[in-house]
């Protein structure tokens, strides 16, 4: 039997495509789009990882979550230096949520609230994804808009505290090998995954239509 890590990755490789493959990540990352679009996306990412670490205080003894709230992952603070660079210092006041956003960050509190492992599902499409192919779109940020490497407009994309990330992937794996459930519950977990997929998708698709390419 695979283990649960390599199952929730091959379960939902599909899903991850498609949102590599998405029209406004795919026009980002071509460099099609201008930097108010990445400034856009950023927003939306402080809805969401506040959503993930607003929860993360709360599950922190939890058996099932506890063990991935993991300090060295917190993204936060850097979204925010992020957004003030690149909104300016009342960034607050300016910045607003798309309705996928607001859905996506209200299923991430659901499964905090509700369902600890359906929490880690989220947690794990996040974070192990702006772990790895975030770098991609830092490094095309850099060369395509001038921003520091590794500074100001990217600093969500850098995790300081994590010198060794393939390291860190393996004992990622390791703790979602450990987390207790039987087969039945496994697989809903595996369906979470697909679903924060699918969520995530359905900002980009808003996203998309808010900077559509112009002839």
């Amino acid at each position: 039997m695979d283990s649960f890590s390599t199952l929730i990755r091959t379960a939902s490789r599909e899903q991850h495509e498609e949102v590599r493959g998405s029209t406004f990540m795919s026009d980002l990352l071509g460099r099609k789009l201008g930097v108010d679009a990445f400034a856009r996306y950023t927003e939306q990412l402080w809805f969401v990882y506040g959503a993930l670490e607003s929860a993360a205080a709360r599950l922190t003894a939890d058996p099932v979550a506890g063990p991935f709230v993991r300090p060295e992952l917190f993204r936060m603070a850097s979204l925010e230096q992020d957004l003030e660079y690149l909104r300016g210092p009342g960034w607050r006041s300016g910045i607003s949520a798309l309705p996928a956003t607001l859905e996506y960050a209200e299923r991430i509190t659901e499964c905090a609230r509700t369902w600890p492992a359906g929490y880690v599902a989220h947690h794990y499409t996040r974070y192990l994804g702006d772990l790895s192919g975030g770098q991609i779109i830092r490094d095309t940020a850099e060369k395509a808009w001038g921003f520091p490497k590794k500074g100001d407009g990217v600093r969500f994309y850098v995790f300081e505290q994590i010198s060794n990330p393939a390291a860190f992937k393996r004992s990622y794996s390791a703790l979602l090998d450990a987390v207790p459930g039987d087969e039945l519950e496994r697989q809903r977990v595996v369906a979470e995954c697909k679903r924060a997929y699918a969520l995530n998708n359905a900002v980009f698709e808003e996203l998309g239509a808010e900077f559509p390419l112009t002839a």
